[in-house]
């Protein structure tokens, strides 16, 4: 894992908790020629960060909440064949790597998806933020990284007519997250 080797800017300190009008969590995968997009909705997160800078950010959604384009296949993503929600209802992150340069953010964290958790890189901005009308501070965090799915137990697929496997094996994952300080 990459991390970035420049001077650290400070995170902003205090609890850090997602706004879910204005956030999404998601993943995208080639499939088929095309690219299968989802989110999750709702989503928790939060952003502790100490006064000496320490950090942890926590993330859970409920794989019931997965939202596509089609009910059907938000039922598949359900089954075994995918996240199992009957056996395995969530899926979590934590992470106390978390690095900083201007609004550069590198973090380094698990993903627990199916029973199994791994380590991810995610990487993206940090954005110090604004006081919104109603008085709260606001930041904006955005990310993005890449896992295998089959390191997971997501081995579901279909070949092709032309013998290709119609889902590869690697996931982005994408996240949008505003910030609310409590």
């Amino acid at each position: 894992m990459s991390t970035i080797e420049t001077t650290a800017t400070k995170l902003p300190a205090g609890t850090w908790t997602a706004d879910p009008v204005h956030s999404q969590v998601g993943f995208a995968v080639a499939y088929m020629g095309g690219t299968f997009r989802g989110t999750f909705s709702p989503f928790q997160a939060t952003l502790e960060v100490d006064e000496d800078g320490a950090a942890r950010l926590t993330g859970l959604v409920r794989v019931q909440d997965v939202k596509v384009q089609d009910p059907n296949l938000e039922a598949h993503l359900q089954s075994p064949d995918f996240f199992d929600a009957e056996r395995t209802p969530e899926i979590s992150f934590s992470a106390d790597g978390i690095a900083r340069e201007g609004d550069a953010v590198a973090i380094n964290g698990e993903l627990a998806i199916r029973g199994t958790s791994l380590p991810v890189e995610l990487r993206g901005q940090l954005v110090d933020g604004i006081v919104d009308g109603y008085g709260k501070e606001r930041i904006r965090l955005t990310v993005e990284g890449t896992v295998d799915r089959s390191r997971y137990g997501l081995n579901w697929n279909m070949p092709l007519p032309s013998g290709e496997p119609a889902l590869p094996n690697d996931v982005s994952l994408t996240g949008e997250i505003f910030l609310v300080k409590a």
